[in-house]
């Protein structure tokens, strides 16, 4: 239908532009009836003005309403097991008999050889369990305190470390305390890291101060790093998570949490309304 609509435009738009040309005006000019074949008139005139003027002109669009169908594919879906002239009729593509003519057949089977599972060779292990922390040194604390971006007589939380620069953006599952640089720690501070080592926690205590291993799961994470975040989503801050009995030997007490701001409604007993409480 489309080709028909492009072959009829396309030869109007010929006989358009043979119409807006000049064309010489001749006198009429009288043939011999046996030079016209097809006509029965033997005093016939030909005249070219006339055979142009009766060339009409109509303009087809590209879309009508009759062309218009839904956006389907051509080809229709094979309907398998639906008779043999759907052409995959009958055994539906699944031949005579044996283990995948019917519906069990176990995955991976290779008919009886070694399947390519057991063929491949295992290489390597990877432990479900394994905590990866991010390290800093004393050496860098001390550069901080020295600079004035950590005061040296509060607590040193990881979000204090990671307001500063100290160490980088992503906590996956914690900080560890190095030892690096532990001789220029000469003055007693006082910090909360989830590990530290032998080195760094010596240093430390010989200067007076102290290193306490705290354990956060990933929403205690995110509860002590961007609290704001909570706040931003219309949530209430978590509780603190008690660390798993595999890593109780490993910290010594609970991560602490910012209290939550935010009213919390309540209902009172005996009464319909509704009143807000805030926790501070």
């Amino acid at each position: 239908m489309l080709s028909r609509r492009l072959a009829v435009l396309s030869a109007s738009v010929i006989r358009s532009s043979i119409r807006s040309k000049p064309i010489l005006t001749f006198p009429s000019v009288q043939f011999h009836p046996s030079q016209l074949p097809h006509s029965s008139n033997s005093h016939a005139t030909f005249i070219p003005n006339a055979f142009m003027d009766s060339l009409g002109f109509r303009a087809y669009s590209l879309l009508s309403l009759n062309d218009l169908r839904d956006n389907i594919p051509r080809k229709k879906p094979t309907r398998k097991g639906r008779g043999i002239g759907s052409g995959k009729g009958k055994t539906a593509g699944r031949g005579h008999k044996g283990q995948r003519a019917r519906k069990g057949s176990k995955l991976g089977f290779e008919g009886g050889q070694t399947p390519l599972r057991r063929r491949m060779p295992k290489r390597g292990f990877k432990n479900p369990f394994s905590l990866t922390f991010q390290p800093v040194g004393l050496g860098k604390i001390a550069w901080l305190i020295n600079a004035g971006k950590i005061d040296s007589s509060e607590l040193i939380t990881m979000k204090t470390l990671k307001d500063t620069g100290a160490i980088g953006k992503q906590i996956k599952d914690g900080v560890r305390l190095m030892g690096r640089g532990a001789e220029q720690i000469q003055w007693p501070i006082h910090l909360e890291v989830s590990r530290v080592t032998v080195r760094a926690k010596a240093a430390v205590e010989a200067a007076g101060g102290s290193v306490r291993r705290v354990y956060y799961n990933k929403l205690g994470f995110r509860a002590l790093l961007k609290p704001e975040w909570f706040e931003k989503k219309g949530r209430l801050l978590p509780k603190a998570a008690r660390p798993p009995p595999k890593q109780n030997d490993k910290v010594d007490s609970i991560g602490r949490l910012p209290a939550p701001t935010k009213p919390i409604p309540f209902l009172v007993e005996g009464s319909q309304d509704l009143h807000v409480r805030s926790l501070n």
